[in-house]
């Protein structure tokens, strides 16, 4: 294929992605729900601070609790995952892009690669709005950009929901179905993984599930847990978790009648 084709075809997607309007909603949503959310975890962290034990004061991390509205912000991406893949499904319209671009694997790369840098984009914009807002609540208490660890907390937090996003689509890739996907997936981030991540008896496995992994990269704190690998060790977790739901996605398409 030539690169005037490749180009095209990411020309078509990018079009598709903007002209479906509850996309744009999602990573707007995404913005206004996770800076919001860290402001108000920030400030009451700020209240309770004077009631802190020794210890807690040691391991208060203000840029961790400034992306602590992340946890819910990253609903919206995987919302704008699910749906970027599974709109022409649910419209029918997966057969017309197929024969207009036969080439399964280069109609899906095109699919994920504009819905990435679009949830980069976005990723950076919330990351650096919810620590300067968090921030901002936290007074006296608060961290700079220059101290150690935190700018790699903050692009570390785009990426983390960058590659949220990237799993989502790589499971409706493989499910087709938006109510299907987000069935899983919702369950899967907001109420199996934290059981897991929390009870004594499977938090050795909890803590290599995706979002447990890969949240490690916000943290700059070190705290006394006993977790095997760091802040780019997790990422790595979470990335690998990524690739294989991508190329389960692709073999799916590959393999299956549109």
């Amino acid at each position: 294929m030539t690169m005037a084709v490749a180009t095209q075809v990411l020309r078509s997607e990018w079009t598709k992605i903007r002209s479906v309007q509850s996309t744009g909603w999602t990573l707007a949503l995404a913005l206004v729900v996770t800076v919001a959310l860290s402001m108000l975890l920030s400030a009451l962290s700020k209240k309770e601070y004077g009631d802190m034990s020794p210890r807690e004061k040691l391991e208060f991390d203000p840029t961790l609790i400034s992306f602590a509205g992340i946890g819910l912000g990253q609903l919206a991406l995987i919302v704008f995952g699910v749906l970027v893949v599974s709109n022409e499904y649910s419209t029918g319209m997966i057969r017309t892009s197929l024969a207009a671009v036969p080439q399964r694997m280069t109609f899906l790369a095109s699919k994920i690669t504009v819905a990435t840098l679009l949830a980069l984009v976005a990723g950076l914009v919330i990351s650096f709005a919810s620590f300067y807002a968090g921030q901002a609540m936290l007074g006296e208490h608060k961290a700079s950009i220059g101290d150690s660890g935190v700018l790699r907390a903050m692009i570390g937090s785009a990426l983390y929901m960058t590659l949220i996003t990237m799993f989502a689509m790589g499971v409706t890739a493989m499910l087709r179905s938006p109510m299907v996907s987000l069935g899983i997936l919702m369950p899967f981030f907001f109420l199996i993984s934290n059981i897991l991540g929390n009870v004594p008896a499977t938090e050795k496995v909890g803590r290599y599930l995706p979002d447990q992994a890969g949240s490690r990269i916000m943290q700059v704190v070190r705290t006394d847990d006993d977790a095997p690998y760091g802040p780019w060790g997790g990422l790595a977790i979470m990335a690998a978790w990524v690739a294989v739901a991508l190329i389960g996605g692709a073999l799916a398409l590959k393999k299956r009648d549109a």
